[in-house]
């Protein structure tokens, strides 16, 4: 079919419209697909410099290039997914930072990296969103309960790709350990400016058949730490005026789970204490989130009948732990999120749509 050739007049609007229109459409929207027609194919020429930066940082943390998860977790951080081979280069990037008078970038205005808490973080989630953060510039307290040899690694990971991490013992369930944490944080590190909390088990069995024991466990971590945790950061944070909290919840907590009574009122309590929270200290500049993840490949998932789980997954697939760690990167370190705050936030594969 023939396309109709527009007036001289028309035809020279048309051409000025497309221009400014072209210099005006940002790099973010060409790079990641948004169908924007010959707009964003203008576009994203006039930004091929700044694509080709990112798809060079995607691929390493600090400058060093990554295989296998690491470079998955850069690649979220960087909002490609996983799956897409890296075209990293070897040379050091230089990554440049905005900061705002508003919300919280991930360097200080004077130049230095924000220090974020990850509870949990020695496995899993927690060191995909570790690792993340890491990518994006800031230090990384790695907390863990029992697990030290993992959470070394962790920081040794971050610490070769030229990062810096500190790991840091302490069960998050109990008082006297957050106030521990928080302390040797403050104390190293001077402030606390972005704090996830991840830290959680699960204790699964029916209704009729739990005790009272397995029921409290969880909701001790799983509620109870993120409690303890989000009132000592917010306590700095206020201070400071500026901080973000992210919660780690499930779409368990949204849709519930048979055999999970325990983990599905513990993460259901979780988004409840994000909106409260988010409410209370939006005027002094810290926002909180909340993500809720679906089903993540995991060592916790390997041994549940995968192919039923698929098949009540939209997308007909499990989640990648780099791809929770992507979302929880942006809500705690993008400016733009700084407008964002008490809202959860699904990776789940469509798992949870309409809750």
């Amino acid at each position: 079919m023939s396309v109709p050739r527009l007036p001289p007049l028309a035809a020279a609007m048309a051409r000025s419209a497309a221009a400014a229109a072209s210099s005006s459409v940002p790099a973010f929207a060409a790079t990641a697909g948004v169908p924007l027609g010959s707009v964003a194919a203008r576009a994203t020429a006039s930004a091929s410099t700044t694509a080709a930066v990112c798809r060079a940082g995607a691929g390493s943390l600090f400058g060093t290039p990554l295989r296998g998860r690491a470079a998955a977790v850069a690649a979220a951080a960087a909002g490609r997914l996983p799956s897409t081979p890296s075209t990293s280069a070897t040379t050091t990037t230089t990554i440049k930072t905005t900061t705002t008078t508003r919300g919280v970038p991930s360097m200080a205005a004077d130049g230095s990296p924000k220090v974020a808490i990850v509870t949990g973080a020695s496995r899993g989630i927690g060191k995909a969103i570790a690792l993340a953060l890491a990518a994006a510039g800031c230090k990384v307290v790695v907390n863990y309960a029992r697990s030290a040899d993992a959470a070394a690694s962790v920081v040794a990971d971050i610490e070769a790709a030229g990062g810096e991490a500190l790991a840091v013992r302490g069960d998050v369930s109990q008082a006297a350990d957050v106030a521990a944490l928080f302390q040797t944080v403050v104390a190293t590190y001077g402030a606390v400016d972005v704090l996830v909390n991840n830290a959680g088990i699960t204790r699964d069995t029916l209704l009729m058949r739990m005790k009272q024991a397995q029921w409290q466990e969880v909701i001790d971590l799983n509620l109870t730490g993120v409690f303890l945790c989000t009132q000592a950061a917010a306590k700095l944070m206020i201070k400071a005026r500026a901080g973000r909290i992210v919660n780690i919840a499930s779409v368990v907590g949204q849709i519930g789970n048979p055999g999970q009574v325990n983990y599905a009122a513990a993460k259901g309590g979780v988004l409840g204490l994000t909106m409260a929270t988010a409410k209370e200290v939006a005027s002094r500049g810290v926002t909180v989130n909340a993500v809720a993840p679906g089903f993540i490949a995991s060592d916790m998932t390997a041994e549940l009948p995968l192919d039923k789980i698929k098949a009540m997954i939209p997308m007909g697939r499990l989640g990648e732990a780099a791809e929770v760690a992507g979302m929880v990167t942006f809500l705690a370190t993008d400016p733009a999120a700084a407008y964002v705050t008490g809202h959860t936030f699904n990776v789940d594969g469509g798992i949870a749509i309409g809750a």
